[in-house]
């Protein structure tokens, strides 16, 4: 159960372990495509020989942020390499946007954002990466079979967030976990499979956890467990999940922390905890503004503002999975009734709708304390009104689009991206 970004091979840590809130990273992934047409373009490896890497290189180095590819040729990632100001990314994510696609111009291919290929056909169109660890992208194809929407359509947005020891991973993987079922009633962009809606409006999630459901203990309920130190992480999930691999992989290609691939995981060799439940968004403006938003959220409750630690703690699997289910399928018309829930953020109705919801808690954090409120405020405010992504995809195009409105659409998406600007059809 992973994507491209999620089986990068761990790169040295760069300096002293920073410690939580004090920096952040983001990888932002894209689609590769024919600019006419927009159908499916492997050509990442090529793309990156163009921009001067040497041949077959997975990583373009530059500078602040770099680009990179795992899995498969059709999808770039770009991220900040070292982790940095939240404030100084969504320029610097533009202007790799804009750097990428004037150099795909030769190629007549551009970058697609949105979590999903609306009409990609994964069986004929996958070609996995041939290079550098090729062997691990072999073997989860072995295993698993790539050619599917659950390994080949996938684009998201990953938040890094850091922490310096046991105590703060502790407070933040709870905080996090209480957070990441709301998150696809903000950030879902995948409403389209094959030609036709999906049934879900982040079908990116919906098709993400069970890419590997051969294999139940890589996945859980996408929701990670309550665990506090990374001995317990290591007993609790990492050894059954190498256990439960070593017959199909008996060289041990698979047998590292990225293996894990629920909804958020923890990453101890750059000391972070990755969220991967986000989609990524129309541009760098709207997937900057809802990390911010996330992460402010997110400190919130690590800061113990509305409950105790040991209240987030307690807070069940199967309840936090019901409210991801209900959000993956109804973005922000979800309806949230879960009242043990909304308690942990100082919420006492039995029920909210999932985007009512997203405006009460922001509305509190900003009251508390809100580092981040000038880059996600207006930004998120334009979602609460207008819908998400998925949302407004639909409202143009609805259930049954034929293929040219859906092309044309989303060449405005495209189009979006390149500008950075907003979709507001």
């Amino acid at each position: 159960m992973t994507d491209s970004a999620e089986i990068t091979v761990d790169r040295p840590a760069c300096g002293r372990a920073l410690g939580a809130f004090e920096a952040y990273g983001l990888e932002l992934e894209y689609m590769l495509v024919a600019r006419e047409s927009l159908d499916v373009q492997p050509i990442a490896d090529s793309a990156f020989e163009l921009a001067g890497a040497p041949p077959g290189s997975s990583d373009v180095d530059r500078g602040a942020l770099g680009w990179s590819n795992e899995l498969v040729r059709h999808v770039v990632e770009l991220k900040n390499v070292v982790p940095g100001r939240l404030a100084e990314l969504t320029g610097r994510f533009q202007a790799e946007v804009t750097a990428f696609n004037r150099l795909l111009e030769t190629r007549d291919t551009c970058l697609l954002p949105g979590g999903m290929h609306p009409w990609m056909d994964p069986a004929a169109e996958t070609c996995l990466w041939p290079h550098g660890n090729a062997a691990v992208y072999e073997t989860y194809d072995r295993i698993f079979d790539c050619r599917s929407h659950g390994w080949a359509n996938l684009q998201s947005t990953h938040i890094n967030l850091p922490f310096r020891d046991d105590e703060e991973f502790a407070r933040l993987h709870a905080a996090v976990r209480v957070v990441l079922p709301l998150i696809p009633a903000l950030a879902a962009s995948s409403p389209y499979v094959e030609g036709r809606a999906a049934g879900a409006l982040d079908y990116r999630m919906e098709v993400y956890r069970t890419n590997s459901a051969a294999l139940p203990a890589l996945t859980g309920p996408l929701i990670p467990e309550t665990i506090a130190s990374r001995a317990e992480y290591e007993r609790r999930l990492l050894r059954p999940m190498y256990r439960d691999i070593a017959p199909h992989d008996p060289a041990g290609v698979l047998q590292h922390e990225w293996l894990n691939s629920r909804g958020a995981i923890a990453r101890f060799s750059r000391n972070a905890i990755e969220i991967r439940v986000m989609d990524v968004q129309e541009c760098p403006l709207a997937d900057v503004a809802v990390a911010a938003a996330i992460i402010d959220v997110v400190r919130a409750l690590y800061e113990e503002r509305y409950v105790s630690l040991a209240r987030l703690q307690q807070i069940s699997d199967d309840v936090l999975a019901q409210v991801l289910a209900a959000c993956v399928q109804d973005a922000e018309r979800a309806v949230v009734e879960q009242p043990g829930y909304l308690r942990l953020f100082g919420l006492h109705r039995s029920e909210y709708g999932a985007g009512a919801l997203w405006r009460r808690i922001v509305e509190r954090v900003d009251t508390t304390g809100a580092p981040h409120r000038d880059l996600w405020a207006p930004c998120v405010d334009f979602i609460l009104t207008r819908g998400t992504l998925a949302r407004r995809l639909l409202d143009v195009l609805g259930t049954a689009p034929a293929r040219r409105p859906l092309r044309d659409t989303y060449r405005e998406l495209s189009s979006s991206l390149d500008a950075g600007r907003l979709f507001d059809p």
